[in-house]
């Protein structure tokens, strides 16, 4: 079952717009990611993934991640849109916080542009900012996507989500 649109309101976008099977598209926008007190991740020149009923996910350039503090996780999956990605641990000081990052190893053809590219799991930072607007993170522990003021849902991730 669908859930109702929330409206939307200038300079505002829905995540009921965004298409099924999801796209990929540059954004200049400018991301960084805290985790531990440390910027694990900065960048201007991103890309996003849009799809129906999710909030964005972001990509970052490999250049524009601190990778000495991610470690390769045993866990794999796979994608019906973008491919087959593998889970990354951070490690800073003492402190492990396990399958907190991801990237697509083996995109699918639409998709090839994120290859090697880190997205970040927002709940397990202390910060995600786009444009400086700290992000709220997707609900659900399988989804990635950063809420901000521009994106409006309902969102897929909450509890009775899972058929939308």
């Amino acid at each position: 079952m669908k859930p109702n649109r929330i409206p939307l309101k200038p300079g505002q976008e829905s995540v009921w717009d965004y298409p099924r099977p999801a796209i990929l598209e540059d954004t200049n926008k400018h991301l960084k990611v805290v985790c531990r007190g440390i910027i694990l991740a900065e960048t201007s020149r991103a890309q996003r993934v849009l799809e129906t009923s999710h909030p964005p996910s972001y990509y970052f350039p490999p250049e524009d991640v601190q990778v000495k503090y991610l470690s390769l996780n045993s866990i794999r999956g796979l994608c019906e849109w973008k491919g087959h990605y593998e889970y990354y641990d951070i490690q800073i000081g003492n402190q492990q916080i396990q399958q907190a990052a991801w990237r697509y190893f083996d995109p699918t053809p639409n998709f090839l542009a994120i290859q090697g590219y880190y997205g970040f799991f927002a709940n397990l930072m202390d910060a995600c900012y786009v444009n400086d607007e700290q992000v709220m993170p997707q609900a659900g522990n399988l989804y990635g996507g950063w809420i901000t003021a521009d994106i409006v849902g309902p969102f897929k991730g909450d509890a009775g989500t899972w058929g939308w």
